[in-house]
């Protein structure tokens, strides 16, 4: 069988791979060029290049405050969403890394008084009636709360108004909502918050890469076509907004392409017999590969990132809240933080 070598950014970085590719693409036709504003995992925030930060404390500079913000030293999270797999994993990371968990959580009206275990804890659901009454009463208890926001889409801009009201600090994973109304709500309340539809760090870190290399390089990939597809569990009904971040910096490249000719494989048989996602992963996973071809196709580069599990979000989403808690104890700014902010302070576990 012929083969071609193709660039793969990977685990592998040099890659060889059967023409016959167990990943088949829809064709690509009447490719038009689409040069809207770049979808950044970055939010409304201004972007800046990664810098190296010196850590050295010096006297009464707030190095009592930064250690004691290491896992043990008296953090307090409130996961809403807690019965979801992503909030069940985060509230699993923030256990095994010290965080106190407050047995309180935010859910719809069908879960309102549900009793959720997890790591041997109680956590009770409260439905949407009495939660700024609520949340006013945990912050009051726990002044050193941080709010976790993995919840639904339709939620998002609500409990973030509930948030910046009470003046609670808080970590949104969750995507979706109006995205500009929720940073202006953020921003208008000057709260502490860390907001990103990414929160896996390794992933940011590439997505930063690519927004560095259109800003420095734009046009490089000029007259180039592209293909893309990303696969998610079956409950995901929507495009990857990482695919769309990535896609806008190609376009940023030179590349001609529309958002809605991404392929979404959701069908758990195409996933397992076509992309290549184990079966034991099949109901949470993240797999995107994007493939570009040169006018002549002679040339062609792959870049792709696959994620089993939710692991790499929760430890993401932990090392997030211990960022923002030093943030606090040490009287910064307070403003909307980014997964940038987190991997350029370089103290993650």
């Amino acid at each position: 069988m012929a083969t071609t070598n193709w660039l793969t950014a990977s685990s592998s970085v040099f890659h060889t791979r059967s023409v016959n590719s167990r990943l088949a693409f829809a064709s690509r036709t009447n490719q038009t060029p689409c040069r809207r504003s770049r979808v950044s995992f970055l939010g409304n925030v201004k972007r800046r290049l990664p810098v190296v930060l010196s850590m050295t404390a010096a006297e009464g500079s707030g190095e009592v405050a930064v250690k004691s913000v290491l896992p043990g030293h008296g953090i307090s999270i409130m996961v809403n969403g807690c019965s979801g797999k992503m909030g069940k994993a985060v509230i699993k990371a923030a256990d095994s890394a010290g965080v106190n968990i407050v047995p309180t959580s935010f859910g719809s009206a069908a879960e309102a008084g549900q009793m959720v275990e997890v790591c041997g804890k109680e956590i009770t659901v409260h439905g949407p009636t009495e939660r700024e009454k609520v949340l006013s009463s945990v912050f009051e208890k726990h002044p050193e709360l941080i709010v976790v926001d993995y919840t639904i889409p339709s939620a998002v801009n609500d409990n973030a108004e509930l948030y910046s009201k009470v003046g609670v600090p808080f970590v949104m994973g969750t995507t979706g909502g109006d995205r500009n109304k929720l940073y202006e709500t953020v921003e208008e309340a000057k709260i502490y918050a860390v907001i990103s539809p990414q929160m896996g760090k390794q992933v940011v870190a590439f997505l930063a890469a690519m927004e560095i290399m259109a800003e420095q390089f734009p046009g490089a990939f000029a007259g180039y076509s592209l293909e893309v597809m990303e696969s998610h569990q079956a409950s995901k009904l929507d495009a990857s907004g990482t695919a769309k971040a990535v896609i806008s910096c190609f376009q940023e490249l030179g590349v001609s392409y529309d958002m809605d000719q991404i392929q979404l494989i959701r069908d758990p048989k195409q996933q397992v017999e076509m992309v290549g996602v184990p079966e034991e992963h099949v109901s949470g996973h993240a797999f995107h590969l994007y493939h570009l071809t040169s006018p002549d196709k002679t040339v062609s580069f792959e870049f792709q990132h696959n994620v089993c599990g939710r692991s790499i979000y929760a430890e993401g989403t932990v090392d997030a809240v211990l960022f923002l808690a030093k943030k606090i104890r040490l009287k910064a700014e307070q403003r909307i933080y980014n997964m940038i902010d987190v991997l350029r302070e370089g103290n993650m576990r």
